[in-house]
């Protein structure tokens, strides 16, 4: 199913990536992006998508640790916890999908009228790799040490 997306976006983060010696893979087909990219916290890697659209693109990095989807309280814990970390965050947010407990961070640049400078670029990259080394130690506590959300939020937020 081929998209409609700005091949000049496209390029943009392409050429950055290219730049940075970034080793990706390209659907220009859909006009998307993917590669892994190594984290300085107990996840050790987060999974890239960049989805070009015609005046935007969006990041998404994706943990490889997944919420245990069969585990109620795990998911009511987990969704309160990402409730409780997006609450004033200014750079994208934080995302569980309820039905297979899979957690995301997501960045939205709005490329309207511009062309992303490679500054801009490197932030919508960067941000989400600081926000799972920031809250990542909650949500394992979460997974595996049945910790509540608002002990795991304080041991992120306070340390």
């Amino acid at each position: 199913m081929d998209r409609e997306y700005s091949d000049e976006i496209f390029k943009a983060v392409q050429n950055f990536l290219v730049l940075n010696d970034f080793n990706f893979e390209t659907d220009e087909e859909r006009g998307a992006i993917r590669f892994r990219l190594g984290i300085s916290s107990k996840l050790k890697y987060l999974r890239y998508s960049i989805l070009i659209g015609s005046c935007f693109y969006i990041v998404y990095a994706v943990s490889p640790i997944d919420s245990d989807s069969d585990d109620e309280n795990v998911m009511k814990e987990m969704a309160d916890f990402i409730c409780r970390a997006n609450y004033g965050l200014r750079s994208g947010n934080f995302e569980l999908d309820m039905n297979d407990g899979e957690i995301r961070y997501k960045t939205f640049v709005d490329c309207d009228g511009v062309m992303p400078s490679e500054q801009v670029i490197k932030g919508s990259l960067g941000v989400p790799s600081l926000m799972f080394n920031r809250y990542a130690p909650g949500m394992l506590d979460i997974i595996f040490r049945d910790s509540t959300a608002k002990d795991a939020i304080a041991k992120c937020e306070h340390e």
